[in-house]
């Protein structure tokens, strides 16, 4: 043999790694969207197959997806993904009794494959984990070490069981049946099977059933997604790990190839098949959450606001108040300098909190409320009540000027004496720094 036979031959037995194939869809009432991802891996055949399907059935939509790990070679499983679907959907109770319906549809094309399988001399059989989606329920059933997982509430769970022969239940069934279980590699049935339920496997058919079990899971917005595949994927992956894996990946299909390349970086030796179900009423009831949270936060900021306006209106009297007292002070001080007090004057009526928190918004100076023509003394002036005229002294014009009382009508002045309507405003008068910057004085009136 040649040089370039001999690298001919090695290369033949060489298998190129390729990149998964991969696809996915969105059901047409939007509740749910899918994508898969299947590859050989490291192995020279392929016999995973898959099958991810929406049918319309009694004006249902119900989703259909499908996972089948073929062994002694690919028959058994492309069977059974051609034939398991349709014999479920036509069976007379797929939607009034799912479950039921389910278990016979395992159970018949298992029949008809064994049936098909009579001219074949090798013995070939599949795994198959399955979800079917009818409403708000999730069914999942399994007949072999394909898994399906689920994460709801952002947590893994396991909604299958791995078929193996040490299973103490399993391995009682098989032993009553008149097989055995023996240690060759790994525990097998009759020293062959590494597998307790499959379809197909004519010649073990005794031992190896293909009644699947079946889990019921409600969707609801707890639910996030679904996953299914193949233990070329759960040999180097626990649950957690790959659900961890398509939380980071919201797009179902691209989620798959990152789990199936993933596998094959981890060494995994078999076929990897892997079918992502994402649930879309979880996303759709987060987004609700946070639209009414917000608006509660809204809610509470304003209720917050207000309660500080009412605050800050209760301080701001507080403050008018000490302003009034401090006035007093002041006019001491200027009767003390032989200045001319100041003219505070009450009308005696309650000046209500919310012309005292106008005045305070607009910044204008406190007024004195004359009720008569002779000015009282300060001594019968009442905190809060009316507003108080500022004359500042300091200009010795203003100073030697007689104070001027402004008028200020009340609500119940307004519907009070006519004589007191046809009082005419006057303007204040400061000499404060704010009325410097102003070019005109501004009324006390609103």
């Amino acid at each position: 043999m040649g040089y370039m036979d001999l690298a001919l031959s090695y290369s033949n037995q060489m298998r190129i790694v390729e990149a998964p194939a991969s696809g996915g869809g969105l059901s047409q009432n939007g509740k749910f969207s899918y994508g898969y991802a299947s590859s050989a891996g490291k192995r020279s055949s392929m016999e995973d197959f898959f099958e991810t399907r929406i049918d319309g059935i009694d004006g249902e939509i119900v989703g259909l997806f499908g996972v089948f790990d073929g062994h002694g070679g690919a028959r058994a499983a492309e069977y059974v993904k051609r034939h398991l679907f349709s014999n479920l959907i036509t069976h007379p109770k797929f939607i009034s009794d799912t479950k039921s319906a389910i278990a016979d549809a395992y159970t018949h094309t298992d029949s008809e494959l064994l049936k098909s399988e009579n001219s074949h001399t090798r013995d070939a059989g599949s795994t198959a984990s399955t979800a079917i989606l009818v409403g708000d329920r999730l069914l999942v059933a399994n007949v072999g070490d394909s898994r399906a997982v689920i994460c709801r509430g952002g947590n893994a769970f396991a909604v299958s069981r791995d078929h193996k022969p040490d299973q103490s239940d399993e391995r009682e069934r098989i032993e009553n049946a008149g097989g055995f279980v023996m240690w060759a590699g790994t525990w097998r049935v009759g020293g062959v099977l590494a597998v307790s339920r499959a379809f197909g496997d004519r010649l073990l058919k005794q031992y190896v059933v293909a009644d699947p079990e079946i889990q019921e899971e409600k969707i609801d917005d707890s639910l996030e997604f679904l996953i299914l595949a193949s233990d070329g994927l759960w040999d180097v992956f626990s649950n957690e790990e790959a659900v961890a894996v398509v939380k980071e990946v919201e797009d179902p299909e691209e989620s798959t190839k990152k789990l199936v390349g993933e596998a094959i970086r981890r060494g995994s030796a078999d076929n990897i098949t892997c079918v992502v179900v994402r649930f879309l009423e979880s996303k759709t009831a987060n987004n609700n959450g946070s639209s009414s949270s917000e608006e509660a936060n809204q809610v509470q900021t304003a209720v917050r606001n207000d309660s500080d306006h009412k605050n800050s209106t209760k301080e701001t009297n507080q403050d008018h108040i000490a302003v009034h007292r401090d006035l007093d002070c002041s006019n001491a001080d200027n009767e003390n300098l032989n200045q001319k007090p100041l003219a505070v004057t009450a009308t005696g009526r309650s000046v209500s909190s919310e012309k005292s928190g106008l005045a305070e918004e607009k910044n204008q100076m406190s007024v004195a409320i004359r009720s008569g023509s002779e000015p009282k003394s300060s001594s019968t002036k009442v905190p809060n009540q009316g507003k108080i005229t500022v004359h500042n002294d300091s200009d010795s014009s203003i100073a030697n000027q007689k104070p001027v009382a402004a008028t200020h009508t009340t609500s119940l002045e307004q519907s009070g004496s006519t004589s007191e309507k046809n009082r005419k405003p006057i303007q204040v008068h400061s000499d404060s720094p704010a009325s410097r910057t102003s070019s005109s004085t501004p009324s006390i009136f609103n």
